[in-house]
């Protein structure tokens, strides 16, 4: 299991997207959904240098979608300049630390309840994005 994680840093709106396969084809589903949740901004789109991130498919999609997305990638092995980073290190915290998962679905389903309550209450997670703004 593997989750795509985006974040307005503004409002700490957080989207995710839950996928068995991290490719170029399952990136582009999930920048779709970003493009169609966001539809009447102009958004600047941050990510790091993971391998799908650099596909050509990904970059015709970027190109096609320039008027209203704007990408600018991370410098390689930063983590401190990416904000999703912070929200993985709060999700830890909440969610995963220090437990034991019995199953796949267990953990899923925590990591479910950790981004819902993100979701629900945008607050508790704001102090994490300031150093962004």
């Amino acid at each position: 299991m593997k989750i795509f994680g985006c974040i307005n840093i503004h409002t700490a709106d957080f989207n995710y997207h839950q996928d068995h396969v991290f490719n170029a084809e399952t990136y582009l589903n999930f920048l779709e959904q970003v493009a169609e949740k966001y539809c009447h901004q102009h958004i600047f789109y941050i990510q790091d240098n993971a391998s799908y991130h650099k596909d050509k498919k990904v970059w015709q999609w970027f190109k096609d979608h320039r008027n209203r997305i704007e990408v600018y990638n991370l410098p390689p092995y930063s983590p401190e300049f990416n904000a999703t980073e912070t929200l993985w290190h709060h999700t830890r915290m909440k969610g995963t630390h220090n437990r034991y998962f019995k199953s796949e679905s267990e953990i899923v389903e925590t990591l479910h309840q950790v981004f819902s309550a993100m979701q629900k209450n945008p607050k508790e997670i704001k102090g994490y994005l300031e150093p962004f703004l």
